[in-house]
């Protein structure tokens, strides 16, 4: 009997596919490989050179704002833009070893995106758990919302 497994992409993995899988069952999977930090770790961090990248859509960071220093990436464009190896890479993604917390708005679409970035050997991404909102709630900085592309306002 041949093993099969859905990958961390939702992919079938062997020589023909598996049963469906269901968003909830898979965030479970790829998040056994993540390790998930608080909004203080990921401030902590962002102070020993982590990168945070937000890939919230324009309008909620109109609406929400901004976390200081952060990256704006939109999600279709993260692969694009943190592929140390990439022609359209940020200055910001110069090697594979950068750490790099994505932060979504609550904290479930930040998990896939990581581990989209994993898989292109950037081995240190992980996410926010909580999102965007657990940052604001938890009481730490944030900026007046912009649609720039870029870092937050400062």
């Amino acid at each position: 009997m041949n093993n099969h497994r859905v990958s961390a992409v939702g992919s079938a993995v062997g020589d023909r596919a598996t049963a469906p899988v269901g968003i909830d069952a898979l965030l479970e999977q790829v998040r056994e490989d993540l390790d998930r930090v608080t909004p203080r770790q990921a401030y902590d961090e962002a102070g020993n050179g982590a990168l945070l990248v937000d890939i919230r859509y324009a309008a909620l960071r109109d609406r929400d704002g901004l976390i200081p220093g952060a990256v704006v990436v939109e999600r279709n464009e993260l692969e694009w833009r943190l592929d140390p190896q990439g022609s359209h890479r940020l200055p910001e993604a110069a090697h594979h070893d950068l750490r790099i917390v994505v932060i979504c708005n609550e904290g479930y679409a930040s998990s896939l995106a990581a581990v989209s970035l994993r898989q292109l050997g950037l081995h240190r991404a992980t996410d926010l758990i909580g999102g965007f909102q657990a940052w604001r709630a938890a009481g730490l900085p944030v900026e007046k919302g912009t649609t720039e592309r870029g870092t937050a306002e400062r």
